[in-house]
């Protein structure tokens, strides 16, 4: 990717881990639905290695993590979607700097999606429960588009809904995810160090800046 890109026109910005650190809704809501199961819990270390690629991808990798049969995905999935509308956003915390990070983006009048593999309605809930939905002209979640991160469709798409080009449209995030996605659909992207990469350091992943906040934001 270019080191000088096009100014921008528009922005995309991931939800957990570069807004809200909802790590502990994650794993407050499956190890409920594990209980419920008569299974063991799991490790908020394995949760954080372990988000970020959907919520079916999660839960089938949680069932494995603890040696449940595969058949339990389905139940395991509908006690997961009850859990989650119920704890949404109770063990979350916005990241220092979100929102002073999204007032300076707001400022610049242009237009601003919210794209996440989390479900469309998990993640409208949360963004109205820490006061964020304001920000945004557009929400899309995992289930709005056949395909997830880190596949281009969703940012190709939301650049569609905001009218924006691609070379144009900053996707701000904070995993590899939201880099190959963003690199494959050809938009510039900015990653937040405090969000969840697999374990993995950020800072090994190509990107136009590597942030330790979102209010530090550089602007050409």
């Amino acid at each position: 990717m270019s080191s000088h890109p096009l100014p921008p026109q528009a922005f995309i910005v991931d939800l957990d881990g570069t807004l809200v650190d909802t790590l502990g809704d994650f794993v407050a809501v499956l190890n409920e639905v594990l209980a419920e199961l008569a299974l063991p819990a799991v490790a908020r270390d394995f949760v954080e290695r372990t988000v970020g690629r959907g919520s079916e991808h999660l839960i089938r990798s949680t069932l494995a993590e603890v040696g449940a049969a595969p058949a339990l995905y389905e139940q395991a999935w509908a006690r997961y979607q009850h859990h989650y509308e119920r704890l949404n956003g109770q063990f979350s915390d916005l990241f220092p700097g979100t929102r002073e990070g999204l007032e300076r983006l707001r400022a610049l009048g242009l237009p601003m999606a919210c794209l996440t593999n989390k479900p469309a309605a998990f993640a409208r809930g949360l963004l109205a429960s820490k006061d964020l939905a304001g920000y945004f002209d557009q929400v899309f979640g995992g289930d709005d588009f056949a395909r997830k991160k880190p596949d281009p469709l969703p940012l190709l798409k939301t650049c569609e809904a905001l009218g924006t080009p691609p070379g144009a449209t900053w996707m701000i995030g904070d995993s590899s995810n939201d880099a190959q996605a963003a690199h494959a659909a050809g938009c510039p992207v900015v990653l937040l160090r405090h969000g969840y990469n697999h374990g993995e350091p950020i800072d090994a992943v190509p990107a136009l800046q590597h942030l330790d906040r979102l209010d530090l934001l550089q602007l050409p």
